[in-house]
């Protein structure tokens, strides 16, 4: 797979789309309150919003989903289609609720290239903004009617919150365990874009297999997702950073690079359980890393996942609609940009 190209841009599919997404989660988030409004808003508005790499996910899945013998050609405006824009919605605010509250536990400075919200009104209004953003999803989540999927998305809110304390609380023999380690990436990262495509096609009145089929697809590309993370943590460029953050190491995180490591060098394990809080032994890992396949195989198993999720979307049932077709490619084409991915 690795030697594919992508055969197309997945955003430009549902651009527009994803601005009647993006138009909806800013009136959503707007209160009474003028500080909270400006901290909810923070990173709705335009030229902040990132790639909205969840949306275009879902919406993409939601057109693949499309397996009616005649799909209707307006289907973009069908109630079933508001209904899984909804979901997009829904788990755009949840992602970046937890990202405000993950800036708060981490103390962090910057988000996708600006300030942090803790950084530039305090941890308390980071909190609220995040917590309103809950709340506006629960009341979005509730307006579906459908019980099976409010289940889903609260079950993710649960796996957010435990990931997140698996995290805070490793012992010193899970903190050198690959499956705690992985299990927690599924809680903090792949359950809400496997549950939520999951959501998509039980609106669609999809088969189980199929509904299984799209949870197995969010799952691996957010496994994915977040392995290419780690390992650019260590290599990654941008022009704020410079050659690597460092961020998680210095933070004592330990990912998979230099869990990997840690199999070829015993003797890095000694260092990891000191706790990293010495800049000599930050080094002295970072030594280890390079000398060891770490960041090769941490890449390996992240281009294993993107393969799982590209044949989740090769199993479901053919069809011949054009339009089913494109968005099946562009998911396909989403793993690809996942693993290529230098920043």
């Amino acid at each position: 797979m690795n030697n594919q190209k992508v055969q197309s841009d997945p955003f430009s599919l549902v651009s527009d789309e994803l601005s009647l997404v993006a138009d909806r989660l800013r009136s959503m988030v707007v209160t009474e309150v003028p500080k909270l409004a400006f901290a909810a808003e923070y990173f709705f508005k335009i030229g902040v919003e990132g790639k909205r790499f969840r949306p275009t996910v879902l919406l993409l899945m939601a057109t693949a989903l499309n397996m009616s013998d005649r799909p209707s050609l307006d289907y973009l405006e069908t109630p079933l289609r508001r209904r899984q824009q909804c979901i997009a919605e829904i788990t755009e605010m949840i992602h970046v609720a937890s990202l405000l509250h993950d800036d708060v536990l981490d103390d962090a400075n910057t988000r996708r290239g600006i300030r942090s919200l803790n950084s530039v009104m305090g941890n308390k209004l980071a909190v609220l903004a995040g917590d309103l953003l809950l709340s506006r999803a629960c009341v979005a989540l509730a307006s579906l009617q459908n019980n099976e999927v409010v289940s889903l998305i609260a079950e993710v809110v649960q796996h957010l919150v435990t990931g997140e304390t698996m995290q805070m609380t490793t012992t010193s023999e899970q903190r050198l365990n690959m499956q705690y380690y992985m299990e927690k990436t599924y809680y903090k990262t792949a359950s809400l874009i496997s549950n939520s495509c999951k959501s998509i096609a039980l609106l669609a009145g999809q088969s189980t297999e199929a509904a299984m089929l799209s949870y197995q697809y969010g799952k691996n590309l957010g496994l994915a997702f977040q392995l290419i993370d780690d390992v650019l943590d260590f290599t990654g460029t941008s022009a704020s950073l410079g050659k690597g953050s460092l961020s998680d190491i210095r933070h004592g995180i330990i990912t998979a690079p230099l869990l990997f490591a840690t199999e070829e060098f015993p003797q890095l394990g000694e260092v990891v359980q000191r706790g990293l809080d010495n800049p000599a032994d930050v080094d002295l890992a970072l030594d280890y890393l390079g000398r060891s396949q770490g960041i090769q195989r941490a890449k390996d198993l992240a281009l294993m996942h993107a393969n799982l999720a590209a044949a989740a979307i090769d199993s479901l049932p053919q069809s011949d609609d054009d339009d089913v077709r494109r968005s099946r490619q562009a998911l396909i084409d989403l793993t690809l940009i996942v693993i290529n991915r230098t920043k």
